[in-house]
């Protein structure tokens, strides 16, 4: 009789991926970023960076997004390491929701205990206006998919536990950065579909309902397996529209990108100080 084998085979394409990287960076991260829609140029102010092409990386999965540049860059914000995602890939280009979120199980493999997620969204709030910046402070997921279905990978649980996805202390520390930069910050709840086609307006009024502030295609994902691997998360989303039935006229991924570039500077500002306080955080 064949013993079973409950083995993910994401472990060795993980070992595999993390070899090639080692190749072309020794830095250490203790920090991850992920980048949202308009929102990669972050990643070009580090020191000291390291490129590396995703699409060179074993088993990573491309982005084929515009506004996406595809690298993973190692660099430093001051003396703390830190590893961006310039370019995150999406469950509606066609990946398998594993393959989403398989960035993270990489940073994990590589030191990352503390986890900056952003995004692009579409403000549901009535009080939300493009250009602002929110905090996340729980999530919901209408994915319908789970990156931690199937195979358990170590070292996940079978059955990890949600509690405080985004972590309080980091919450309460985004807000203070922002008043200490004068940043005005909001604070909500980002609801997930698979998109590509934008929300209705039927299915916004939907989401209102349901306790969504702002609607994204992305972020769960990640979040989910960070969490599963002991990681702290941190979440700021980028409203760069109103959703269908508040906004005026139809809505497009150039103002996405668009109102995402108008708001860099404070996005950067923002970010950069996390980076400082969160590394000097349990």
């Amino acid at each position: 009789m064949t013993k079973s084998n409950n083995h993910s085979p994401i472990e060795p394409q993980l070992q595999e991926s993390l070899r090639h990287i080692r190749r072309f960076t020794t830095l250490h991260p203790r920090i991850g970023l992920i980048l949202g829609s308009g929102l990669g140029d972050f990643a070009d102010t580090l020191e000291n960076a390291d490129r590396i092409a995703a699409s060179a990386i074993p088993h990573y999965p491309p982005s084929t997004v515009e506004g996406h540049k595809g690298f993973l860059v190692f660099g430093r914000v001051q003396q703390v390491p830190v590893v961006a995602v310039q370019g995150r890939t999406h469950f509606y280009e066609g990946h398998g929701i594993a393959q989403v979120a398989y960035v993270v199980r990489l940073m994990d493999g590589l030191g990352v205990r503390k986890l900056i997620v952003t995004n692009a969204a579409g403000g549901v709030n009535p009080f939300f206006r493009p250009g602002d910046l929110m905090i996340i402070v729980d999530h919901i997921n209408f994915l319908f998919q789970n990156p931690l279905r199937g195979p358990v990978v170590a070292p996940e649980p079978r059955f990890p536990d949600m509690h405080d996805n985004y972590h309080p202390a980091y919450v309460e520390l985004i807000e203070k950065i922002g008043l200490q930069l004068g940043i005005p910050l909001k604070k909500g709840v980002l609801f997930v579909s698979t998109g590509p086609s934008y929300e209705t307006a039927a299915e916004v009024r939907m989401v209102r309902r349901l306790g969504g502030d702002a609607v994204s295609m992305s972020t769960v994902p990640e979040v989910l397996v960070a969490r599963a691997r002991g990681m702290k998360v941190a979440g700021i989303s980028c409203i760069t529209n109103l959703a269908t039935g508040i906004s005026s006229g139809p809505l497009s991924h150039a103002e996405v990108t668009e109102i995402a570039n108008r708001v860099k500077d404070k996005f950067h500002k923002l970010v950069r100080e996390l980076i400082l306080q969160m590394d000097a955080l349990d």
